[in-house]
């Protein structure tokens, strides 16, 4: 019989509207916070292109990617996450930050995935549960069905040892750097032009 577990730690928004801001995040199995300091790189290497940016966060988690990006004046953030018990954490965080801009789905990405948006993303973080191969499963269904904007940022953290992505065509590879057992990359995605 599953247990109500309470929430056991918290994640720390660095900048923008809610800096300093601590708020819970649940104790689930395979939640593996992104550390402020990669979240730090990560976020200075996209600063100028948030405000105003639509926001796709396609393993919600904990919400540190979101919520940071949301405090830093994006537009619209949409999330993604399997567990009922993360994502119903988000859904309180979101209403505890006074966030109307926000929408978590409570789902499989991989299916969720399949059905192309109303409208397209400038802002994607995938950052999965390791080795379990969802960040090339994304990173396929994000090209398939129309997810991204044109010139897209797309952030993928995976398992040091992941082996190379088989990238689409007209991904430009921006940023790369490891910490500890964590490979982080941040890639642009350019349309091909019409012919």
């Amino acid at each position: 019989m599953a247990r109500n577990r309470p929430a056991s730690g918290q994640v720390r928004i660095i900048a923008g509207q809610w800096r300093s801001r601590k708020l819970p995040i649940q104790d689930l199995e395979g939640l593996r916070p992104t550390t402020d300091r990669v979240r730090e790189t990560l976020f200075n290497w996209i600063a100028g292109d948030l405000p105003g940016a639509r926001v796709l966060d396609c393993f919600g988690g904990s919400g540190a990617l979101c919520f940071e990006a949301l405090s830093r004046y994006a537009k619209y953030a949409k999330v993604f996450e399997l567990q009922a018990g993360a994502a119903k954490q988000l859904k309180q965080n979101l209403a505890t930050l006074k966030c109307d801009c926000a929408e978590v789905v409570q789902g499989d990405t991989l299916v969720q995935l399949k059905t192309p948006p109303a409208e397209g993303f400038d802002v994607v973080f995938i950052d999965p549960p390791f080795r379990k191969g969802l960040a090339q499963a994304c990173i396929d269904g994000l090209n398939a069905q129309a997810w991204l904007n044109e010139d897209a940022l797309v952030y993928v953290e995976t398992e040091r040892e992941h082996p190379l992505l088989n990238l689409p065509t007209g991904w430009l590879p921006l940023k790369e750097k490891q910490a500890g057992q964590v490979t982080y990359r941040l890639y642009r995605v350019e349309r091909p032009e019409a012919e």
